[in-house]
């Protein structure tokens, strides 16, 4: 038995566009936006406090905490609001988390916020499938780091399943740069979908495996013969 943990937007949603337009209409009243390549390059792992800091820091500006979290406060809506009105998964979606589950506990680990996650897998129809969600809110650190995917092993451990007597077995399907670093970094195996960054800069970045998208992820690339 094998564990699934897979990364939540770009991944089995497809919401990064969602994001980036939520991002720009709270950063568009200081005067500043994100292109989309820039947006793909720099800050797609990056959770909402990760961006607006780094954003502000390009542009020379510092955005103090208090301002940080009133831009995560105001972008939370604005995102939720579009994403209902234009809903979209990668197609297989919903069969491969189902799918997945059969074979071992299936984990989100995001650094989107747990009501965005919950509000998507309801929308799915995979809830009862999910084990556990690894949110922003849960960890300290965010992608590239990799606190949310030891998070995860130890939500494995408590689970007694997925594991054998080295620990938890379990493999990441990330689709950005940052969270192949996240999940290597942990010390898991990682497939990666090439849904929003190149083949060539996946690999680069340690992806074990690589798959052009959710629909090509077969049981066997993901658990790489084990």
């Amino acid at each position: 038995m094998i564990a699934t943990l897979f990364d939540f937007d770009g991944v089995l949603v497809d919401s990064e566009p969602v994001h980036l337009a939520a991002f720009n209409d709270v950063l568009s009243p200081h005067g500043l936006t994100i292109d989309a390549d820039t947006y793909t390059r720099k800050y797609l792992s990056l959770d909402d406090a990760g961006v607006f800091r780094s954003v502000f820091s390009a542009a020379g500006l510092r955005a103090g905490e208090d301002q940080v979290r009133a831009m995560i406060a105001a972008k939370g809506p604005r995102f939720l609001a579009r994403f209902a009105k234009d809903f979209r998964v990668f197609p297989g979606a919903a069969e491969i988390v189902l799918r997945r589950a059969a074979r071992g506990p299936v984990g989100i680990v995001s650094g989107a916020f747990e009501n965005e996650i919950v509000f998507a897998l309801e929308k799915l129809g995979v809830t009862g499938a999910i084990s556990f969600i690894v949110s922003v809110e849960r960890t300290e650190a965010s992608k590239p780091d990799p606190a949310p995917y030891r998070l995860a092993i130890e939500k494995l451990r408590a689970l007694g399943g997925g594991r054998d007597s080295t620990g938890p077995r379990a493999v990441a399907v990330e689709d950005s740069v940052g969270g192949v670093i996240s999940a290597k970094g942990a010390g898991l195996r990682c497939v990666a979908v090439a849904h929003s960054h190149t083949p060539d800069s996946l690999l680069e970045a340690g992806a074990d495996a690589l798959a052009a998208d959710l629909a090509s992820l077969t049981d066997a690339l993901l658990e790489g013969g084990a």
